[in-house]
């Protein structure tokens, strides 16, 4: 049986998932306000050991929350300003360690990364990409990794199951707004979980057919 579609993204309490793109190329500020947001992930023991950032670290449920979701996750898809960002920021051994499909126009060869990270280009559109991701993930989950407009589009379309906000206590007055421009009439949301831990708000939502 298929797996499901879903993303899972930090958020700030005025509703944005990162700072503002103006901020080019990646300045300071913009990296500042992207480190306060993403603040409860880095001292976790399970993203310490993933980014390869040396031992130990924080346990609990914050921590779980990230390892199940990597491990639920059988391929991931991503926009080409995501994937241009990450090729420059990501370490020679990329986090996803799965397939990962790039929405893009640009033609390109399977990029492969040590730890099992392999990139593929997809130039025939979102839905065509999640098609290759759900074949690669099997059994597992397709993660919508963004950025921001690659997850309104495939809301839009219809084709997320669920997803997960980590809500952060940070507030950014201007940035990437995750529902700017969602199909408010086609979408509705069914509430699934919401669990609190001592740096973030873990809100969990279905999505359904409005």
């Amino acid at each position: 049986m298929a797996g499901k579609v879903f993303f899972s993204v930090s958020m700030t309490l005025d509703g944005f998932i990162a700072p503002d793109p103006s901020d080019e190329v990646m300045g300071r500020q913009w990296m500042k306000q992207w480190m306060e947001l993403q603040a409860w992930v880095f001292p976790l023991r399970f993203m310490r050991e993933n980014l390869k950032l040396g031992e130990g670290g924080e346990e609990g449920r914050d921590n779980d929350i990230v390892r199940e979701t990597f491990e639920r996750t059988g391929a991931s898809v991503m926009g080409k300003r995501m994937f241009d960002a990450g090729e420059q920021g990501w370490p020679e051994e990329a986090p996803f360690q799965t397939p990962v499909f790039v929405v893009t126009h640009e033609k390109r060869d399977p990029w492969h990364r040590p730890g099992g990270t392999t990139f593929h280009f997809v130039n025939d559109g979102i839905e065509a990409a999640l098609d290759q991701a759900r074949q690669a993930a099997g059994d597992r989950d397709v993660r919508i990794a963004g950025g921001g407009a690659t997850i309104l589009q495939y809301v839009n379309a219809g084709l997320v199951d669920e997803f997960s906000i980590a809500l952060s206590p940070v507030l950014f007055g201007s940035g990437v707004s995750l529902f700017e421009g969602v199909d408010a009439g086609r979408v509705a949301l069914e509430p699934i979980r919401t669990e609190h831990s001592p740096r973030v708000t873990h809100l969990t939502y279905a999505v359904r057919e409005r």
